[in-house]
């Protein structure tokens, strides 16, 4: 008896899959996903100013007759796509900033863009490929879009602004999104979503059950001395030296304090800011960073250990310290139980042997406020070119992606979207 449900089954699975018969629509939306892929990355937006940006979504999603909401969170859009059946709401989400960082790959459509980022004009590169998820969310609402009698339910597709973190002094992101309820009206059952990888071959996908990416703090620290003659450093306190022997100390919680073969811990200093001459030792000094962990327990002694550390070492090199650490981003949790019902559909749309698992990585994503509202799974996408072996990291003015991929993600978000609400 069991042999025979278990066939019946597996019939009634593979006729699902049968029955979704849009291998055409999928390939022949290929062209399009470029075309947009291109013009996002040539025209891309800082976080909370992706005006532009939202401008073509809507427009876009409007075109294929969605309900659209625009402004959710400064800049985010949502696409509302009924289903011609009843069943349940299924988000689907791509993130839309991009980041303060010079382009040099040797492009025809290689970003020139400006724009201002703590005070200063910046150049602005899609540097994460977050122009990638833009346009194979747009091709997957297109695709839906042209066959609601497929669907039952609902799909949400929610294009999210400030993943990237929202400028000092503002809000933004997922977390603002969900605050203004993107998760409600209708009431989002689960929530989907990718991420195109550098150094990942192309056509793969890669998941985790569980925790898949870090939790994230920014911090800032602020050292005071006093200013004196670079010739005369005794008659003044020197906030450089200071900051030097802080940041050293910082560096010595995670390799001496931390149980790192639990889980892993990065703590890493992303700019210091200090005086404005080579024979004058200033009064103050900025240090910004970041800290990444896998570990709540762990996250915490980290922020109570930091907030004694800084201090502490600035007084013994007669300096004054103050540290904030920001709120930051939860760990990136995928709902085991979604995973698993959801991991045939990701070997169903890439094969079996392009689909993997890997370890937790200290990478950190926002999607993480989406998750800890509704059950999530969140992936991802491989983009480096056949024949590569090493690739040029995110956050990098050489990053690069192979845009042969891209098709691989469409198919992928409407594999699980049909799979997870018709069945």
């Amino acid at each position: 008896m069991k042999k025979l449900v278990l066939a019946l089954l597996l019939v009634s699975t593979a006729a699902a899959y049968a029955q979704h018969g849009l291998d055409k629509d999928i390939s022949q939306i290929e062209s399009k996903v470029i075309e947009w892929r291109r013009d996002f990355h040539q025209y891309p937006e800082l976080s909370n100013r992706e005006f532009k940006t939202a401008e073509k979504i809507a427009a876009h999603l409007k075109s294929l007759g969605l309900e659209v909401q625009t402004g959710i969170a400064h800049t985010g859009v949502v696409g509302l796509l009924k289903g011609d059946n009843p069943g349940k709401v299924l988000a689907l989400r791509a993130d839309i900033d991009a980041l303060p960082v010079p382009e040099r790959a040797d492009l025809p459509f290689k970003s020139v863009a400006k724009g201002e980022f703590r005070g200063e004009e910046v150049p602005v590169m899609h540097a994460c490929g977050h122009d990638t998820h833009i346009a194979i969310l747009m091709g997957v609402a297109e695709i839906m879009a042209n066959n609601k009698d497929k669907i039952n339910g609902t799909i949400k597709f929610i294009f999210q602004p400030a993943e990237e973190g929202a400028p000092p002094g503002e809000e933004g992101g997922a977390k603002m999104m969900v605050e203004e309820g993107v998760l409600k009206n209708p009431d989002v059952d689960a929530i989907f979503g990718l991420h195109i990888g550098s150094g990942q071959p192309v056509n793969t996908l890669a998941y985790r059950s569980g925790g898949i990416m870090a939790a994230v703090n920014s911090f800032e620290i602020n050292v005071t001395g006093k200013q004196t003659h670079g010739s005369r450093p005794w008659g003044g306190v020197d906030p450089i030296m200071a900051s030097v022997k802080i940041i050293d100390g910082l560096q010595t919680l995670v390799s001496r304090e931390m149980p790192l073969t639990q889980e892993a811990v990065v703590l890493s200093i992303g700019k210091i800011k200090s005086g404005l001459r080579s024979n004058i030792i200033p009064e103050s000094a900025q240090i910004i960073g970041t800290l990444r962990t896998l570990d709540t327990g762990m996250q915490a002694r980290m922020h109570e250990r930091m907030r004694e550390m800084v201090p502490a070492i600035a007084k013994a090199y007669r300096a004054e310290a103050t540290i904030d650490i920001d709120e930051g981003y939860p760990i990136t949790y995928n709902d085991p139980e979604l995973t698993a019902q959801m991991l045939p559909s990701l070997k169903k749309a890439a094969g079996d042997d392009k689909v993997f698992e890997i370890k937790a990585i200290t990478g950190a994503e926002d999607f993480s406020f989406f998750q800890k509202e509704v059950p999530g799974l969140y992936f991802f996408l491989g983009g480096m070119a056949p024949g590569e072996t090493e690739a040029f990291p995110h956050h990098t003015p050489d990053f690069y992606i192979d845009e042969s991929g891209l098709l691989l993600g469409v198919k992928t978000f409407v594999q699980m979207s049909l799979d997870y609400l018709n069945n």
